[in-house]
This record gives structure tokens, C-alpha cells and sequence, in this order.
């Protein structure tokens, strides 16, 4: 059967054509537009103005098809009859209007998202999300918000009498199309929709140096949901660069050390760190707190006495006193955990595409014989938990109910159950809950003469701030006071159990935050936001102690693996804090800013490659603009080095 496109006019699907014209023809225009603005900034050859045009019309006619999924099944079905419905008229103006309102808008936003950073919507635009209500007044402080949304409507209604005055949504309405050409022009789109997900990916447009003619190829729509799934942002596009030989080497240089030996590999930071001392294997649990911050503990100024069990234990191992998180979100926090590695840009590579078969913490536990397992108290599907341990080697155990095939991962996947689940909320069961099914599992592993090293993720110092009733003074769902003082209290209780058992003689216990309670200071990175506590429990033949030097959330484990006098294989960003050469420094940042911190010298990278250095002043909590040089080169190595090896795949196994 063959459709004439003057017979597609004639059919039902006219407003649908004849929207994906309009689609095309407006892009076609912003397009044009973005590329005059980019005229005295770059140079474009034939083939430039070729491509950008070329690959723009496959990019956009992908995207007009894919808005128009829904509306062409809608025509397939719709019997002739409700067709010509009053109802499916006034339906169809209605989504036809705010279509056409949204696509107008987003093209506005792509003009001011360009003028900001010359580019199409990247996770920059996806993390705008995160803050609508200051992207929201940003927007209204910095354009006629009013005039703006009047003049658009304006244009929407001037689109929709246009297709009125040809006469398109009388043709659709009245159309006889038959069920069977319904089919096969359905069918068509749908086809069409599928390959271009499956075969065009953005970075199809990223194949010249040129970056400008790269985003300019692409559409805008596309390019932010292509963000959202990637949860990237382009470290090269957006950040100050320096030599990648010489970023290497200074890392090289770095995390150097006596015992230390690199791989031939120049490019490459794996290295064999031999410790020279007798090693030791006991079983390790690390508990990760939810959103604790240093400033709960009485050891760093809190006088409500909220946390008397970790004050207590905090004077039982080694002390960590001056650690911070990198970041402000929990898969940031499980990234430095597991991955020891800088937060580059967008979002934490927990969520990120091609993060199966990294070297993790785990590969090291493995390589000494160790199970490794992942709890979580809630559902581990949320924020790609689930995917990202299973596939990384570690076995999951989680209140969530997804099956495999829909985690994607073979490791072995462990249901909480009801039976022994006595409080949830919407976050997941309660701390106690979930520290019973570790010591369940451990017993299990203990009795099989199995080594064992667990990843324990807690939900209860979260909103809503609710709890089993009876176990502390504060009532439950009363505040984030309450919950930082049952979860204390739910702690402790988990080391009594512990200390009963018979595998707890040969156990070491990690506690440490994911992030702090709060990251909003009077500074864009506010360095005190990002302060945690940490500390380390039961490690055999070492009193305990405190480490007063400033350190990261990757710092611990290459510790840890001193502390125990291992052997390994590493390639960490991390570094032993108690060796001779270890210069304090932390890393850290929020989706899109960068910070390095050496000593009192602050480093912040930002989009547009922005730099900005401070000289920090932890007393006052104080930033003090200030030039710098040498802390910049040595932040940009980090950062890029960490960003490429993830990308080229230096971060495998």
C-alpha cells in the first residue's frame, strides 16, 4: 500500500505532518539563528554549514516523530465516530496548543542556555531541575517573564489559525482514512521512532575538534534528555584543560611513595603498593550514614547531645577529624567509597552509563578472597544502587522488589522480607532493620568460614524523620534532630549485637557519612558543608587514636589497606593519610562546581572553564579571593585525569 504525501494532508494524521513540518522549519530557523551567533567565533568550511544542516534535519525529524508517538497510536485507535467528536476536537486544540506553547518556550531557553555557555541543553540544563525555584527567579529577574509568555501565546495562536486557515484540522477531523492505512502509517512512525533511539546517539554530532560545530548539529530537545540518561557533562567542552602527559605525571607524582610501583602505562595511574608489614584479614562492615554531618557530634561543637553513641566510639578507634564528603548527594558518596575517585561532572558515575567491571574497593576484597555485599534499607533500584554494585561484583541485599533481568546485573540479589521488616517508610525500613539483616547474613557467612566485606547504606536520618516509637526520647517524625538520635542510638545497638558474636573479634567496622545534612552556606562551596565525621572500630593490634589531617572520603580505604599491612593493586585517586609524603588536600564539588583544596589554598572549577581561587581561613569559614596557580594546574589534574579515564575506560578492572 503506498500513501501519497498530499494523501497524508487528506488523512487524519494532516495535523500531525503537518506539525513535524513546522517542527523542522522552526528548528531549521534556531538553528540558523545559534549559527550567526557563533560567526565571528569559530570558522565553518562548506562542509561545516553541510554537516551542521544535514545532521540538525536527522536530529529534529527524530525528535518530531518521537513527540508525535502518542497522538499517532491515539489516531490509529480513535473509531471514526469520536473522531469527529466535540470531545476529540477539543481535546486535540487543547494538546495542540500547549505543544506547540512548550516547543516555543524550550526554543527560547535554548537562545539564553546558549548565551550563557554556547552549547546545547547539557546536565547543566538537567541540573537547573534540581533548583527550579532559583532557576525560576533567575529567569524572571533577567527577562520581561510577562511579555515573554504573552508573546509566545501569541505565536501559538497565530500557528494554530494558520492550521485552521489551510483548513488541516478540518481534515483530520473529517477524514475516512481506513483502519488498515491507519496501520501501516502508525506502524511507519513507529518504526522510524525506534531505529532513530536505537541508531542515533548524540555523540553522533561530537565528531570534529570543532565544538561549535558539534552542538550546533544538534538539537536541543534531544540533547537534554541525552543528558539526563548520560547524567554527564562534558569535562572537555566546559572545563579548563592542561597537558593530559602532565596532569598524569603529577598524579603519578602524588600518589607516590615508598613500597609504590606504577605500570609501564604513562597514561595510567594503576599501581602496586607493596606495605612491608604482616597483613592482616579480618571482616570488614562499613556503615554508611545518611546525611550525617560533623556538626551533630559533640567532639565538633554540638551541645544537644543527639549522638552520645558515636561520641563514645569515636574515642574507641581511629578518629578521623577532619574528613570531608565529596559531594552532597548519597551516589556521590557511595562513588568515593567504592570508586576512590573525584566527583567530575554531572552526575555521580553510580548513575552513569558504562560503570560495570570498574576497579572498586570490592576488586581489591575480591582479590584477597572476600564476599562483597551491598545493603540498603530501601529500594535499590532507586538512583541505579542496585545496578551499579551488582554489576560491580557484589552481591545485593535490599527492601526492593525488582527481579534481575530488570537490574541487569548476575549477582546474587537478597529481599528484606516482611517478616522481618517492624518499621518503614517511604524511604525504607529502619536502621535496626536493616543492621539485623547484615548480622543475619554475616552469622550465614561466619558459619561457612567465609571472609566478608559489606557495604552498608542507612536510610533513617532522612525526611520524613520517622521511626519505631519507644526506642529515644525524641517522637518520631519531629524533626532531623530525632533521626540523627535514633540513628545513633540504632548504631550502638548494632555494635552490641556485633560485639556477642563470635565472628566480632576479627571484624573491623567503618562508620562514615555519604554527605552532610545540609550543603546551603554563604559560600558556593562552602567547605564546612562538607564536613564529616569518620571513624574506624575494632582494627586488630592498633590502639585507637586520631588522624587530624585534612582528608577525603577516598583517602579511607587506601588507609584502611595500610592500616591492615596489605599488598594490592591500586588505582585509586586516594591515598594513605598516614604516609610520610601525604600532603592534605581534599576534593569535592556540587554537579557543575569543582573544588580542590590543598592546605588553605581553594580551587573552584566551574563551566565555561571558570576558575576561581581563595585562600580559606577554617576559623572564620571564610574564602579570601586570592591568584593561584600551582593548586589550579594540580585541581585540573585531578579532575581531567579522573574524567577521561572513566571515559577512555582507564577505571576497569
Amino acid at each position: 500500500m503506498v500513501i501519497s504525501l498530499k494523501g497524508l494532508f487528506k488523512s487524519r494524521y494532516s495535523i500531525l505532518v503537518s506539525f513535524i513540518i513546522f517542527f523542522i522549519g522552526i528548528s531549521f530557523l534556531v538553528r540558523t539563528a545559534l549559527l550567526s551567533m557563533s560567526l565571528g567565533k569559530s570558522t565553518f568550511t562548506p562542509g561545516d554549514i553541510l554537516a551542521i544542516y544535514g545532521k540538525g534535519f536527522i536530529y529534529d525529524l527524530g525528535v518530531a516523530v518521537l513527540i508525535n508517538i502518542l497522538y499517532s497510536l491515539w489516531l490509529l485507535i480513535i473509531p471514526r465516530r469520536l473522531n469527529r467528536s466535540v470531545v476529540n476536537r477539543s481535546l486535540t486544540y487543547f494538546f495542540f496548543c500547549l505543544t506547540v506553547f512548550l516547543i516555543l518556550f524550550s526554543f527560547f531557553a535554548e537562545f539564553a542556555f546558549w548565551g550563557e555557555f554556547e552549547s546545547r541543553f547539557n546536565f547543566i540544563a538537567v541540573d537547573y531541575l534540581v533548583y527550579t525555584y532559583e532557576v525560576f527567579n533567575n529567569i524572571n529577574e533577567s527577562y520581561p517573564l510577562p511579555l515573554l509568555i504573552g508573546g509566545m501565546a501569541l505565536i501559538t495562536a497565530a500557528v494554530v489559525w494558520f492550521f485552521v486557515r489551510k483548513g488541516i484540522f478540518r481534515a483530520s477531523f473529517q477524514s475516512q482514512t481506513p483502519f488498515r492505512s491507519r496501520v501501516v502509517i502508525t506502524a511507519s512512525l513507529l518504526l522510524l521512532g525506534l531505529v532513530y533511539i536505537v541508531s542515533v546517539n548524540n555523540s553522533w554530532a561530537d565528531k570534529k575538534d570543532s565544538r561549535y560545530r558539534n552542538e550546533l548539529s544538534k538539537a536541543g530537545i534531544w540533547s537534554f534528555f541525552a543528558a539526563f540518561k548520560s547524567n554527564e557533562l562534558s569535562y572537555d567542552n566546559f572545563y579548563l584543560q592542561r597537558d593530559d602527559k602532565a596532569a598524569v605525571q603529577f598524579l603519578r607524582q602524588t600518589l607516590n611513595g615508598p613500597g609504590i610501583t606504577f605500570t609501564a602505562d604513562p597514561n595510567s595511574i594503576k599501581r602496586n603498593i607493596v606495605s612491608g608489614t604482616e597483613p592482616k584479614y579480618p571482616n570488614v562492615i562499613m556503615i554508611t550514614v545518611e546525611s550525617l554531618s560533623a556538626s551533630f557530634l559533640k567532639q565538633y561543637g554540638n551541645t544537644e547531645n543527639i549522638t552520645p553513641g558515636l561520641d563514645s566510639l569515636s574515642a574507641k578507634g581511629i578518629n578521623f577529624t577532619d574528613m570531608y564528603a565529596t559531594g552532597t548527594r548519597t551516589v556521590r558518596g557511595m562513588e568515593a567509597l567504592s570508586l576512590s575517585v573525584p566527583p567530575t561532572p554531572g552526575s555521580s558515575i553510580v548513575r552513569r552509563e558504562g560503570n560495570a567491571n570498574l576497579f572498586t574497593v570490592g576488586t581489591v576484597f575480591k582479590k584477597a578472597g572476600y564476599d562483597r555485599s551491598f545493603f540498603y534499607g530501601g529500594d535499590g533500584y532507586f538512583d541505579n544502587m542496585n545496578k551499579f554494585f551488582g554489576s560491580n561484583g557484589f552481591d545485593v541485599t535490599d527492601r526492593g522488589r525488582h527481579l534481575l533481568p530488570a537490574d541487569g546485573f548476575t549477582a546474587k540479589h537478597n529481599f528484606i522480607k516482611d517478616a522481618d521488616v517492624s518499621f518503614e517508610n517511604a524511604w525504607g525500613i529502619c536502621d535496626e532493620d536493616l543492621f539485623n539483616a547484615v548480622i543475619k547474613d554475616a552469622d550465614v557467612k561466619h558459619a561457612a568460614n567465609r571472609k566478608f566485606y559489606d557495604f552498608v547504606m542507612t536510610t533513617s536520618n532522612h525526611r520524613p524523620y520517622t521511626f519505631p516509637a519507644g526506642k529515644i526520647s525524641f517522637a518520631s517524625g519531629s524533626g532531623r534532630a530525632g533521626a540523627v538520635r535514633y540513628t545513633d542510638y540504632a548504631i550502638s545497638n548494632f555494635i552490641h549485637k556485633m560485639q556477642q558474636k563470635p565472628w566480632w573479634p576479627n571484624t573491623v567496622v567503618i562508620i562514615v557519612a555519604d554527605h552532610c545534612a545540609s550543603v546551603a552556606g554563604k559560600n558556593e562551596i562552602d567547605i564546612s558543608k562538607y564536613h564529616i565525621p569518620c571513624m574506624i572500630l575494632n582494627l586488630p593490634g592498633t590502639a585507637p587514636g586520631t588522624i587530624g589531617k585534612m582528608c577525603s572520603q577516598i583517602d579511607i580505604y587506601p588507609t584502611l589497606f595500610h592500616l591492615l599491612g596489605w599488598n594490592y593493586g591500586s588505582a585509586f585517586f586516594g591515598q594513605n593519610v598516614l604516609a610520610e609524603n601525604y600532603t592534605a588536600r581534599i576534593i569535592l564539588g556540587t554537579y557543575q562546581k569543582l573544588g580542590y583544596m590543598k592546605q588553605d589554598s581553594l580551587v573552584i572549577l566551574g563551566p565555561q572553564r571558570s576558575v576561581e581561587s581563595f585562600i580559606y581561613d577554617k576559623t572564620m569559614n571564610r574564602q579570601t579571593p586570592a591568584k593561584l596557580q600551582a593548586p589550579v594546574d594540580e585541581a585540573v589534574s585531578y579532575y581531567q585525569t579522573a574524567y577521561r579515564l572513566f571515559k577512555n575506560g582507564g577505571m576497569r578492572e
